[in-house]
Formats: structure tokens, sequence, C-alpha cells
């Protein structure tokens, strides 16, 4: 039997360390990887199945040109490069570089790929950018910037009181070691598990105190907990008056909230209320986790800054168990962004919006609802071309239909991917690129407090023949671009023979040009030097530069050396050798000055935006269940053996009707379902069939569906079929949040109705 080799679980954010064994090309065992410094061997069932990721049937293994009858033939990686060059400067040269779209830069688990499309940016003019994120995390990103100066992360290994909202870990994760952690809480006498959540998840069944608020509710319930602590005093003032500014006005608001009639607005007993603030109060060891369940409902951006309150109207902030900001070594977020200005009166202008739309664009990220907007116009800004990466908007995002419309419509759409997707299936070009097992790769989402690691993975196999990584995808189109001349490397060249410190000074002889081509210099220079073949991971070096550089004191507690530059550099070359990862930052929660970025060093709560809908709240106005749709449908969610849409082929699902829509059988019954019935789901957007299943855990009047499925998928003779259901024929692109445009779908207005 072949050696288990130390790499990474693709399938959600937590990314855990786990061992493979590979034979003839197949990943035919996996299990927890003890040495990886976070998940010390963890992992849930899902991982055992990358497999059928790494080897699925519509893998892609050539370049692929659409031709006039719509289907697609193989050219050569020389024709593809030359003709997605050519047909995109022409759009840059004819119509300017703004007028083409980024979107992806890297799923789940690859985002190391997707940072060397900076050049390729760079080169066009490019200066719209949007991902998965921007239909789940940009009113928490958005709130916490203005609040905070960055996104948070909860303490839960040393906190007393745990807040999860809109989230169940033990099937989505998002926390490392989420089972454990959820098992450990609910054991502990002396913690508090919270959970809110309208389904009675395997999560919720461990809480001390669940919260089964009524959907779309979740912002009433949660200012009646901060209103309860603001009129019953049990607010840290002190630590309020010392660390934070313009609270004045949020504090009166709180002081009028009718805590009781906010409380039975959300179903939520009183009593609940009252155990909710009273565990809070009893300490400032407070860790709060919030996600879709509410990202993805009314008023999402509104609760993100609500679940700020949570810990800071405590003082649980920059404490041992509190909450901290993350510091990492990259960015998930986009690029080019133009920060708004915020003005005396706590409301921001002049921030950047869509050039159609007008849609607020937040962290560098166009709103995912307002791209067909952008597209399908006569508007002499529009949207006319594409580089999708590592992502699949035509299967993902709402309204599959409008999107497909939109992105048939744009002059040019390249997609580069590792399999023939709802979106590649679509494109003018399609560039095949190595899975995520052959190729050396990481992940970005590493948050992680006071000890933060990093994970570069080496590859498992080697690339599938006809494919290549990433960063050589996009430093052949550089090129083909005409961005350098080769003899423009050379100095490059000669200056690595002398060592990275070598290589850096020659960038800096002309820093303003060589910057944005940072990414691609490393490559093309420093790769072909590194060890084991890591030529893509030479971007890193400047990533690692740069945290060594805001932290030093965290890296050297963690254990490297170095004064400067050298600092950045010995810790880039222990992740090359670190295969089951390492811990590149250890902080001193006691005295960590990265933690307070506000100018002033205060949280600034005084937002206005937030503090109007606030107020409005006592309106108690929210999308009603009508009698054309008095169900809700939440659209979307993560169950045993369902994970993200890399996972396509249906196979690999192993659970009793794993692609069902859960009802609540009193629900069922009122309409003449029975249990495994086939019935038609019908929103304002389509209707589908779908098979029924009854469970007691949801609450009456609402239905879900689990994500990742509907792939239009071949089966072992090759013929295309669909598993399940696409929930994203269903959702609607107006239902969104008028803040960040983040979609409902948690929160879709439908019926359903038995079949003869």
């Amino acid at each position: 039997m072949s050696e288990f080799i130390p790499t990474a679980c693709n399938l959600c954010y937590a990314n855990c360390g786990i061992l493979a064994q590979v034979e003839d090309g197949h990943i035919v065992k996996v299990r927890g990887d003890k040495n990886h410094p976070v998940s010390k061997g963890y992992t849930c069932n899902k991982a055992a199945q990358i497999d059928f990721y790494q080897n699925g049937r519509d893998r892609l293994s050539s370049p692929l040109r659409k031709k006039l009858d719509g289907t697609f033939e193989e050219i050569d990686w020389g024709t593809a490069i030359t003709e997605v060059a050519a047909k995109l400067s022409g759009l840059r040269d004819t119509h300017g570089g703004d007028k083409i779209m980024y979107y992806g830069g890297g799923g789940q688990g690859n985002h190391l790929g997707g940072a060397y499309s900076g050049a390729v940016r760079e080169a066009l003019g490019m200066r719209y950018h949007s991902n998965a994120l921007a239909q789940e995390k940009t009113g928490l990103s958005w709130v916490s910037e203005r609040t905070l100066g960055g996104m948070w992360h909860g303490d839960f290994d040393h906190c007393d009181v745990a807040l999860i909202i809109g989230k169940n870990p033990w099937q989505s994760n998002g926390i490392q070691r989420a089972r454990i952690m959820l098992r450990d809480l609910s054991k502990d006498p002396d913690k508090t598990l919270i959970i809110f959540d309208p389904r009675k998840s395997e999560s919720a069944e461990l809480a001390d105190i669940h919260l089964a608020v009524k959907p779309g509710t979740d912002v009433w319930c949660i200012a009646a907990i901060l209103a309860y602590l603001v009129q019953h005093d049990l607010v840290d003032q002190q630590w309020l008056a010392e660390h934070t500014e313009g609270y004045d006005r949020l504090l009166d608001q709180l002081r009028s909230v009718p805590v009781e009639d906010y409380a039975d607005f959300a179903d939520i007993p009183m009593p609940q209320i009252e155990a909710v603030a009273k565990a809070m109060a009893s300490t400032n060891r407070i860790a709060v986790y919030e996600d879709l369940g509410i990202e993805m409902s009314p008023n999402s951006t509104l609760c993100s800054y609500l679940n700020v309150l949570l810990f800071v109207l405590r003082g649980a902030f920059d404490v041992p168990g509190g909450m901290h900001l993350i510091s990492g070594i990259g960015s998930i977020y986009g690029f080019g962004a133009s920060p708004g200005v915020v003005d005396d009166d706590g409301y921001e202008r002049e921030y950047q919006t869509s050039p159609v739309s007008g849609a607020r664009v937040v962290t560098g990220l166009l709103p995912c609802n307002a791209i067909p907007e952008e597209i399908l116009t006569d508007h002499p800004d529009r949207i006319r071309g594409m580089i999708i990466e590592s992502a699949n908007p035509a299967h993902s995002l709402a309204d599959s239909a409008k999107f497909r419309d939109a992105l048939t419509a744009l002059d040019t759409l390249v997609v580069i991917d590792v399999a023939m997707t709802e979106t590649a299936q679509l494109a003018d070009y399609v560039l095949p690129a190595a899975s995520q097992y052959e190729k050396f790769e990481a992940t970005f989402f590493n948050f992680e407090y006071p000890e933060n690691f990093f994970h570069l993975r080496h590859p498992l196999l080697p690339p599938r023949p006809g494919t290549l990584p990433e960063p050589e995808i996009h430093s052949r189109l550089v090129e083909a671009l005409g961005v350098f001349e080769p003899e423009d490397l050379a100095p490059f060249h000669e200056a690595v023979k002398q060592g990275i410190p070598a290589l850096l000074q020659a960038v800096l002889q002309d820093l303003p040009r060589y910057q944005p081509y940072l990414g691609y210099i490393m490559y093309r220079a420093l790769g072909p030097t590194l060890p084991h073949g890591a030529a893509s991971a030479a971007m890193l070096v400047g990533s690692c530069l740069a945290f060594a550089e805001r932290d030093p004191h965290a890296v050297w507690r963690a254990g490297f050396e170095g004064q400067g530059p050298m600092l950045g550099i010995n810790l880039f070359m222990a992740m090359l050798e670190a295969k089951s990862g390492l811990i590149i930052s250890s902080a001193d929660v006691e005295n960590d000055p990265t933690q307070w970025r506000q100018p002033g060093g205060k949280i600034q709560l005084q937002m206005s935006e937030m503090l109007d809908d606030l107020e409005e709240l006592k309106e108690y106005r929210m999308p009603e269940r009508t009698d054309e749709f008095p169900l809700l449908l939440a659209a979307g969610e993560r169950r045993l053996y369902t994970a993200n849409t890399i996972m396509r082929d249906p196979d690999w699902r192993k659970s009793n009707n794993p692609t069902s829509l859960t009802i609540n059988p009193i629900d069922a019954n009122a309409l003449g379902i029975t249990d495994a019935a086939t019935a038609r789901l019908v929103t304002k957007r389509g209707s589908l069939n779908v098979l029924v299943e009854f469970d007691d855990r949801m609450q009456p009047g609402t239905m879900s569906l689990p994500n990742g499925l509907g792939l239009n998928y071949p089966d072992h003779t090759g013929v295309n079929g669909i598993t399940g259901t696409s929930t994203n024929e269903l959702t609607d692109l107006e239902d969104r949040d008028k803040w960040v445009g983040t979609p409902w779908h948690k929160h879709v207005r439908a019926r359903l109705e038995p079949l003869q």
C-alpha cells in the first residue's frame, strides 16, 4: 500500500488537515492529520469522498473553443492563450478594460491560483470583481470595517458564552473541530451554548438555549436581547466610554425598544431573552458566530451590525475568550475598492458603485444579484466580457435563468475551471486547470486567534495531461498581452541567483511599474528555484513579508527568527517545508495593538444607516407570506452529504434521500402530501418537482432544500442528467438586501402542490 500524504479537505471553510492514500490516480483512503496545527486529526465524514472531486467524469483535459453551432472543439494551449488574449484586449481597446469583469478566484480551499489573476486584471485594466462572498459576507464586511476596522472571529475554545446565529456547525463546520467544540460547550456546566435557528438542527439539539426564531425575525430577537441588556443596566458602561465612540444615539434607541413586543414578534418567550441576557451579563468571555442563515435573509446587514453589539456592549473584544480581529497573509476579498467617506452625521458618502445599477461595492466586490443588470442593458458602461475562474455563477447565484441570459449576452466569456460546469457550458473559451490535488494550493480562510496558521498543500498527483495550474495560465496570458518583453525578466532571473533579498531589491528599482505584476514576476523568476517544484507558491513571499512587517512580534512568538525582510523570508521558507501546515503567528492577547484599527484606536458605533434601520424595526415590516405563497423555503441547506458544487458526481452521497425537500408533517398533511411523495414546488421565479421528506424539526410553515444539487452531470454511459433540485432555478434577483444586495436564499416565499 502507498504512504499517507498530508493535504487538506476542500469541501468547506475549515479545510481540515487530512492524510490521503493514493493508488492508480485515485484517492483511496482518507483520515485526519494529527500533525495539522489546528484540526489536529479532526475531520467529518465528507472528506472521505474527495476522490469524487478528483476523478469526476466531467474533468477537462484540453482547452475548448465554442463553435458557431454551440458545440465545443479542442484546441491547443498556444491557440487558446493567443485567441483569449486577443479577444479580451480587443474589448479593452474598443470599450475600455472596465467593461471586462472578473468573477471567482478560488472556491473552497483553492485561493492560491486565483491570486495570480491580479496581473491579468491589471494588464487589461479590469475594475470590477465579484465572487461568492458577495452573496454572503459583504453586509458583515461593511459593518465590521465601519465599526471595528476589520473582520472578527471568536475564541470558542476559551469563551464562557457562545452565540451561534444562523448556522449549524455540526454539518457546515465554519469553526475548527466544530463537532468537538459543540460537544465540549454543551457538556461544560460553566459554559452556555446559545443557538439561533428556526429549525431544531443537530447543533440546536446540543444548545443550552435554542432560540427558535420565526424565520426572518432574527433582527427583532437580537434587538430585544441588546435592549434588555441596556434597560437593565447590564452593559459595561466604563468599557464603552474608554474604547468606543458614537454610542449615545444607539443606547437611547435601545432604551426605547419594546422588548416583550419584539420577543413576541420573533416567537421567542421572554424567559429565553432574559436567560440569554443574564448569561452574557455574567462575563466578557463571549464568542459570536454568524452565517448564512441571517446573511441570506431580510435585514441581514442590520443583523450583522447588531451582532457586533452583542460582544461590544459587554466589553468582550480583545480579551481572552472573546472576540478578535482576524489577521492573515492573504485576502479573500476583492481589489480596487474606493472606500467611502463617513460624514459628521455617521453616514458613508462617496463610496464606489457599479456602473449601471449603482449598486454599492463593498470590499471591492460587486453584488452578485446586480451582475445581470450590469450586462443585460444598452447602457454604454455595461459589462461586455468576463473571466470566470473556479466558480459556477450560472448555477450558484440567484435566478439561474437570468444568469444564463446574461452570460450568453457577453461579447466574450472565458472560464478557467477543473470541470465542465454549467457556466463553462456557456463560455466562448474554457481553459482547463489542474485539480486542487494536482498542484500546490492554499486557502486564505485562516482566521484563528491568538494562534493563526497557514497550510501550503503539496500535490498528491501529477497534473492531468492537457491541464495547467492557474498561475501558469495567468502568466501565459500576461505574456500574450505584451506587458513584458522576454528580456524584461532577465534582471530578475539574474538577481534571484543571489537570493530572495536581491530579487526584492531588483523589483524596488521600478516599484510603480512592477508592483501590479509582482505575482507574475515572482512566479517566473523565483518559482523555478523553489524546492519541491513549488513554483505556484512564489507569490506568497510577498504576503509573508507584508505579514511579518505588520506584526513582527506575533511572528517571533510563533518561533520564527529574523529582522526586517528576513523575518518574512524565513516564514516563507518554513511554509514550503511544512506539509501539514504551521502556526505563523501567536498574538499577545493582553497587549495586541493590531486589534485597534480605527482612527483614535476606538470602535466606531455611530453607523447611522444601521441606526436608522434599528429605529424602523418598530414598524415590524418584513417580507410576509401570501395566499399565493404561504410557505417559506430555505434554498440551500448544508446536510450530511451536501457540500459545494465542486462535488459534481451524485454518487458521492451515501445517505437516504439526500436530495429531498424537508417539511413539517403538519404542513404536508394539510396539503394532502405523503412522506416520500413527489410534489410541485412553486415560487414567483419558477417551479420544479421535488421529493418530499417529513421532518418534525422544521417549523410549521417552512421547507428546506439542500445545496449543491441539480448539476448537469454525465452518468456512467456519458449521458448528462440532473440529480436533485437546482435551488437557483427558484430564487429571484429582486429579493435582496437593500444595502449590499445579498440575496434572501433563506427566505424564499413558495407553495407546495401535490401531484396527481
